[in-house]
């Protein structure tokens, strides 16, 4: 509870100077709640100042893009590795292992320069393409896979089904909590990207989130931090509500995709 309490702190901080005039943010008495309340003013400077809607609205496109992808490629993926014997599989599978432990800073610039070639930055291209292949996707999912009793598998086939209309009628609906959980996790860590968008996206026109609230610092000159904490906490807001949403599926998705048939 204590440790819990501890990492709310900053979160509950920054509501907290969301709803401060600019004379009290920096006062030495520590109040959360503050003495004249500014939540009006500042949430409006936040929504009015810059087009924050527009990058949420950024933001939503870009992970619901990358997301839609990464399912799409990597749920198969995770089904040949978890139910299917061919030649390569160990190497293939090494290699997956592998791409789990290369950071995606060390292959930015490659793959900057290949977009740039391909003319494709500063478009939500160049913010979705990088991340169609996940290969935590596939970790996941084939741990999920593995579960599904070897039974139903044949079952499906002596029905007629084949290899593809297996995976999406029958396998897929089975590993639904672990899919939710995959998608918390590839929603929460793309909207919150930096790093990228950074690279990328030279406009504000297709700023994300994160970036958006960059070019509210500079807007601001850095100093009115009341409307830019409740510009953060406007960002912050979706993914609380999809989390709360999508909390009882994401737990049994964690556990599910840690369980062995």
């Amino acid at each position: 509870m204590t440790l819990a309490l501890l990492y709310l702190l900053p979160f509950v901080w920054m509501i907290s100077i969301s709803l401060k005039p600019a004379s009290e943010i920096f006062d030495a008495s520590l109040r959360l709640l503050p003495r004249d309340w500014a939540a009006w003013e500042n949430y409006r400077a936040a929504l009015t100042r810059v087009p924050l809607l527009h990058y949420l609205f950024n933001g939503a496109v870009v992970c619901l893009g990358i997301l839609v992808a990464q399912i799409v490629l990597a749920f198969p993926a995770a089904y040949c590795f978890a139910k299917l014997q061919f030649r390569g599989h160990r190497l293939a599978w090494g290699l997956v292992m592998l791409s789990l432990m290369v950071p995606f800073q060390a292959t930015a610039i490659p793959l900057y320069v290949f977009l740039y070639h391909m003319g494709l930055l500063d478009s939500h291209a160049a913010l979705i393409i990088p991340f169609v292949a996940s290969a935590f996707g596939i970790f996941m999912f084939r741990q999920a896979i593995k579960s599904i009793p070897d039974d139903l598998i044949h079952a499906a086939r002596l029905d007629g089904m084949g290899e593809l209309e297996l995976v999406w009628r029958v396998v897929f609906p089975a590993c639904m909590p672990s899919v939710i959980a995959f998608s918390i996790f590839s929603v929460v860590w793309h909207w919150n990207d930096y790093f990228w968008p950074l690279l990328v996206v030279n406009t504000q026109e297709l700023a994300t989130p994160p970036l958006g609230a960059m070019f509210f610092a500079n807007e601001d000159a850095g100093s009115d931090y009341g409307p830019l904490m409740a510009g953060v906490v406007l960002i912050t807001i979706p993914l609380v509500v999809f989390f709360l949403f999508a909390q009882k599926r994401f737990i049994e998705g964690v556990t599910f995709s840690g369980v062995k048939a």
